[in-house]
This record gives structure tokens, sequence and C-alpha cells, in this order.
């Protein structure tokens, strides 16, 4: 029998004590509660999801994206700087998954890129989720939400501590744009391809130095553009 857990926490400790909420659920409470916050924050990102496919009138392929779903909660943490440091705490990129939740301590830190270039620093109401578009989704979505491009910039005298929800597709899912997004004035970008197999061909160049980290798209086009 699945065993269902839920966090109960006072409002009042999401606006002044989220950095002790943070290392409460990841190093005291144990499995237990960190399974719960997963799935609590899983949740989240299925409405989320079902929200841009009623926008899109895809909302008949909820049920095969969420069964081709995986899920990874990280414990991110990034040191303040150190004088002779820079303040690049983690370089630009684009996630190459599916979605991207983000919930944070007080400390700021990411930054999005506009369209137009310019780097936008994200400061999230105490109680707030940050949702990211990832690079597959975008891709299936054909091009119609953009994956923002991303980094931290650290500053000042604190430690800044994330939560982040990825949500991936599973190995062996091919990845292939619903026909009612193909029409005359949009073609199709992107062949069916699998995505775990595009992976693999995505860090192996990396790790030859053959593209940057962030170069997800350029070689998606390379490896299965239309």
């Amino acid at each position: 029998m699945k065993e269902n857990i839920s966090l109960l926490l006072p409002q009042r400790s999401f606006h002044h004590h989220r950095r002790a909420i943070l290392f409460i659920i990841c190093f005291v409470l144990g499995s237990k509660t960190v399974a719960s916050f997963t799935q609590l924050a899983s949740e989240l990102q299925k409405k989320i999801l079902k929200m841009i496919l009623e926008s899109f009138g895809l909302e008949k392929y909820m049920d095969e994206l969420i069964d081709s779903t995986n899920y990874q909660l990280r414990v991110m943490k990034y040191e303040k700087p150190k004088p002779s440091d820079s303040t690049h705490a983690l370089a630009a990129h684009c996630d190459t998954n599916t979605m991207t939740l983000l919930y944070q301590n007080e400390v700021n830190g990411l930054q999005i890129q506009s369209k137009d270039g310019e780097w936008i620093n994200m400061k999230p109401s105490p109680n707030s989720f940050i949702v990211l578009i990832g690079e597959s989704l975008s891709v299936w979505l054909n091009g119609r939400l953009p994956s923002p491009s991303h980094r931290v910039m650290m500053k000042g005298n604190e430690d800044r501590y994330s939560l982040g929800l990825f949500t991936r597709p599973r190995g062996g899912y091919v990845i292939k744009v619903p026909n009612e997004l193909v029409d005359d004035n949009n073609p199709i970008l992107f062949k069916p391809h699998d995505h775990e197999e595009f992976l693999k061909f995505y860090y192996f160049e990396i790790a030859q130095a053959a593209v940057k980290p962030w170069g997800y798209i350029s070689r998606l086009n390379a490896y299965c553009s239309v």
C-alpha cells in the first residue's frame, strides 16, 4: 500500500525561517519527509503542465507525458564568494529536462536572461516556487515556449540554498511534436527522437569538448532537425 505523508509547517515559517526549513527537510526529518516534499512538488508540476497543455489545446497528451516522466529532487548549495572569487556560482545555461521547480532560502542570486539579452534578478516571494521550462519540453512544443537561459551570481556574506525538482523524460521515451502544433505557419522543427539516446550523444560531445554545455538546441539541430 502506498503511504501518504503530509508535511505541515506554519505559514510564518515560510516567511521567516526558510533556511531552517530547507535544513530540516533535507537533513533532519529524513527520507520520508523528503519523499513527501517531492510528491507535493510533483503534484504542483503536474498542475502547471496541465495549464500549459490546456493553453495549446493538448489536454489529451497529459497522461502520456506524466507516464513518461521521472522526478529528481536536488539539494543545492552555493557558497558565498571569497574576496578573490568570481561572483559566477553557476554558469549560464538552459535546462535539458522537461521542467524545473525551484524553492530557495532568503538569499537571492538566480538570474534569467530576457529575449533582449538582459539579465534579470529573480526575487521570489518567500513561499513561492520558480518554474523553468526545460529544453525537452520546448522541443516537444515545437518551440512555442522557449527554455530560459539562467545563471547564479553570488554576492554578500551568506550561502544560498535551494531545492530543485527536476522532471525529465524516462529512458526510451520518443519526443515527437504533436500534429496540432504543426501547420503552414509553424513547420515542424525536429524529427521524432529518443531523448535518452540524444543526451548520450550530447554529453559525449561535451566530454570531448566539441560543444559548450549550453549548446543543446544547436546539437539537436545537427542530430534530428528537419
